[in-house]
């Protein structure tokens, strides 16, 4: 990987995880815990493709495995975030450019039950059977309840910035008016850039102006 991708993703990975540990843990909210390292993880692979995926996965579940209050067997949470950064990566288009929040919604709900399902299926063979006292199904509703919920915040932002840090194009053509939900999703609450749509409204008016300013030279000559 590219150096400003590793520092990068660093980074984003670190603050996620310390922001998760110490603010959202200790929200003592019911079921599971908003997940922002994993939310972090899917913007990251929508980007990058499953191999830094899987890669920033891996990295981003070992460091939360040893992180405290960390109370299970260490490598446990990198398989997990590992496999679904490569899956979230195989989704991601020939093109890089999404224009519906459809799809990066999608990959947070799959994550968001494939995750758990496979944190719970891992715990299994090792002995922990803490998620059944919780209850499976319990923590897989919340779990995509608060993810789908903290995701419009995260994921366009860590794909913007992913995108920014390594010059790509699609960020480029972003800015330059074309479809992407990484920078038209909060904006527009769809997932749709309006920014041609503002440059479509401002020639118009430009046109109008034109217009009548060509039919007050013709009052005056006459």
């Amino acid at each position: 990987m590219k150096f400003n991708r590793i520092l990068l993703s660093a980074t984003l990975i670190v603050v996620a995880l310390v922001v998760q540990v110490s603010v959202l843990a200790r929200l003592q909210l019911p079921g599971a815990v908003p997940d922002l390292v994993l939310l972090t993880v899917i913007a990251l692979a929508l980007v990058h493709g499953p191999v830094t995926g899987s890669l920033v996965g891996f990295s981003a579940g070992l460091l939360a495995d040893l992180a405290p209050p960390a109370d299970h067997a260490a490598g446990r949470y990198a398989l997990v975030l590992c496999v679904v950064g490569y899956l979230v990566g195989l989704a991601r288009p020939e093109n890089g450019r999404f224009t519906s929040a459809i799809g990066p919604m999608a990959a947070v709900f799959g994550a968001a039950v494939g995750s758990t399902l496979l944190y719970a299926g891992v715990g299994a063979l090792v002995g922990d059977t803490a998620a059944r006292h919780v209850g499976l199904g319990s923590l897989i509703f919340t779990a995509v309840v608060y993810d789908l919920l903290l995701a419009p915040f995260t994921v366009p932002l860590v794909m913007a910035l992913a995108r920014r840090a390594e010059n790509d194009p699609v960020a480029d053509a972003t800015g330059a008016g074309a479809g992407d939900v990484a920078s038209g999703w909060l904006s527009s609450g769809t997932g749709l850039r309006i920014g041609t749509q503002r440059g479509g409204l401002r020639v118009k008016a430009a046109r109008t102006r034109a217009t009548r300013a060509g039919r007050i030279k013709g009052v005056k000559r006459l």
